[in-house]
């Protein structure tokens, strides 16, 4: 038997996650409680976990062996339980998952709950899938909707989502341009492949596009060929969700004023097809990359590690999509990071996918396209290959995380390097010597919570070797001595700088999410209505984001009023504008970006023109580093 203390030691890091029940029943020797089968059923249909019986929580992370006293007698009842269909549909527990550990004369129960295959999902109690279907999320565990249990349903018997025939789809729903267009792509790649000289309808069964019912003998297109090929009218009457959708910002969109510099989606402008849709993504992706880059006809010559990860991020978001999802496809572009997000949650655990050598393509016969004429890599690999590109560059790792309710996997990609000067520079003037006292792995922790606004023990367990117990005491080590702060339990638990909150969710579609975009402090979640009055009903409140995390919504509602006439003017007269904005800094440090949304001007010329050539009149926030990113003007005391 193992010490008490190693056990707790062992299992609370934040690497799983973790339930502790007191389970002490009405006898006081030990029963399973009620709940804890929806516990199973959330934690088999998420991320897995472990459930601890006999102990009870006093407060976060302070725990009371309270014993199990008949040992025997619950894990009976747990089999019992779990192998009557009536109550439970599946059991995916085996006998390693169950131990009695042992302390001092107290016995607890350890369940080890492994995440269901999709093949066993949806995990559920009693014999309604649609009402007896849990899943976990940062508060803990609830029921599902009818529409994610059916995508589980959906998921479980269809290895191929995308092979189905489509009673009634024929080549007039398909983009012939479009189709003539890959037939070429497919000759220049395998110039002497037989399938070469099949006509349109051979050379479209062979490549998974028209299938035909042996049983009935109705022939047709497959979802996958329509998807790739076919008009967007006709795949709007297949897949009424199917929304593609590429944006392309520069710095500070994520704001409520949304600046698109390109954008591609579904508006009828174009074909709206998966194959046309990579191809025009995919230019612009590669565009103003300060890296040799040239094609030969629609194929690359000469990839860079950059370019083959876009490309292969890209076709993995579009070959693992679920378009019965009611999110659309999504990708972002912006100066500092790229952004792929696909509706569907992955079929494997995230580490299996970034380890690669195992695949679950939800769409297979989308995937043999692509792989077909060159693009993307065989299974298995797609994603080991963006991670390792982006290594090669020294950037900072790529985030992979899913989300639930709507499903969905978002894949973020940043152009900064693991350790920017910037960073070090800021968090040296934040913390002083204390922060060059520190290990590498506690440096490497706050430098992410510098560029990325949080950390969580998933995110610096992918950038560090460090083991996930040594991960947990490290994180915990910054909050206890004043580093950091942290909310959350389990897998949910984000670190940040104190007073920097960060707000886990954004939106439901999690597009600001992507975008990189953490509101912290001072910032403002959308919500439906607000009470807070404003004379400019045009003033951005708790609807829109605040562009510099110290400003309190009560003082931005003041800025925003002292620069309504400047900013509703097109021109003002330059004396004006300089003593406006010596009036605004006389209430706080701001920065280019507070002032620039607040007098309505050019954040460059602003900075340009009148604050660099104010200095008589302005101090800055960091005085030794003129270009420090968080840099900010503060009207000067008279003397």
């Amino acid at each position: 038997m193992k010490e008490m203390s190693d056990i707790i030691l062992n299992l609370l890091s934040e690497d799983v996650d973790l339930e502790v029940k007191k389970a002490a029943g009405k006898d006081g020797r030990g029963a399973i409680p009620k709940e804890f089968y929806k516990t199973y059923s959330a934690m088999a249909n998420t991320e897995g976990g472990v459930v601890l019986l006999g102990i009870s929580e006093k407060k976060e992370h302070k725990f009371q062996i309270t014993g199990i006293s008949d040992t025997r007698k619950v894990i009976k009842s747990l089999w019992d339980t779990l192998n009557n269909p009536d109550s439970v549909n599946v059991n995916i527990l085996n006998e390693k998952d169950v131990r009695v550990l042992s302390e001092k004369g107290l016995n607890i129960i350890q369940l080890s709950i492994p995440r269901a295959s999709r093949h066993q999902k949806p995990v559920y109690l009693g014999k309604n899938p649609l009402t007896g279907t849990y899943r976990r999320n940062y508060e803990g565990d609830y029921r599902c909707t009818e529409e994610s249990v059916r995508r589980m349903l959906a998921e479980q018997v269809e290895d191929a989502r995308d092979s189905r025939l489509l009673e009634g789809f024929d080549f007039g729903d398909i983009h012939m341009e479009t189709f003539h267009s890959y037939r070429n792509a497919f000759r220049s790649t395998r110039p002497d492949h037989p399938w070469v000289d099949f006509n349109d309808t051979e050379f479209m069964r062979n490549i998974g596009g028209w299938t035909r019912d042996r049983q009935t003998g109705n022939e047709g297109l497959t979802l996958a060929g329509l998807l790739m090929f076919g008009k967007l009218r006709s795949i709007l009457d297949a897949v009424s969700n199917y929304i593609v959708d590429y944006r392309q910002l520069d710095h500070g969109s994520e704001s409520e004023n949304k600046r698109w510099l390109d954008r591609i989606t579904t508006d009828g402008s174009w074909s709206g097809n998966l194959y046309d849709f990579y191809r025009l993504s995919i230019n612009r992706l590669a565009q103003d990359l300060k890296v040799p880059f040239k094609l030969k006809g629609d194929q690359r010559v000469d990839d860079t590690p950059i370019h083959e990860a876009l490309r292969e991020a890209l076709v993995n978001a579009l070959i693992h999509a679920d378009y019965s999802g009611r999110l659309s496809v999504l990708i972002i572009k912006r100066p500092e990071l790229f952004g792929f997000r696909n509706p569907g949650n992955m079929r494997i655990p995230i580490e299996e996918a970034i380890s690669g050598g195992n695949s679950d393509c939800r769409n297979r016969n989308l995937q043999k396209m692509f792989q077909l004429i060159g693009l993307g890599e065989q299974a298995g690999s797609g994603l080991p290959k963006v991670y390792i590109n982006w290594k090669k560059q020294h950037f900072r790792p790529p985030e992979l995380w899913e989300r639930i309710d709507p499903d969905q996997t978002l894949l973020r990609l940043r152009l900064s390097s693991l350790i920017p000067d910037e960073a070090l520079q800021s968090l040296n003037e934040r913390f002083g010597d204390d922060f060059a006292r520190m290990t590498e792995t506690e440096r490497l922790a706050l430098i992410t919570v510098e560029i990325e606004g949080s950390v969580t023990h998933t995110r610096l367990k992918q950038m560090s070797s460090e083991h996930p117990r040594d991960i947990t005491s490290i994180l915990r080590h910054l909050v206890d001595n004043g580093f950091l702060e942290s909310s959350g339990t389990g897998r949910a638990t984000v670190y940040y700088f104190k007073g920097d909150v960060p707000k886990r969710i954004m939106s439901e579609s999690g597009d600001e999410e992507l975008l990189g975009s953490i509101p912290h402090k001072g910032s403002s979640i959308p919500h439906k209505d607000s009470s807070i009055p404003h004379k400019d009903s045009s003033i951005p409140h708790k609807g829109s984001s605040i562009p510099q995390k110290d400003i309190s919504d009560k003082i931005w509602t003041e800025l925003w009023e002292m620069a309504a006439l400047v900013r509703k003017q097109k021109r003002s007269p330059r004396k004006e504008l300089i003593e406006k904005i010596k009036d605004l800094c006389a209430i706080c440090f701001l920065n280019t970006d507070a002032l620039s949304k607040l007098l309505g001007r050019n954040p460059k010329t602003l900075k340009e023109n009148y604050l660099y050539q104010m200095g008589d009149v302005l101090e800055m926030q960091f005085p030794n580093n003129p270009k420090h990113p968080r840099q900010a003007y503060r009207t000067r005391e008279k003397k």
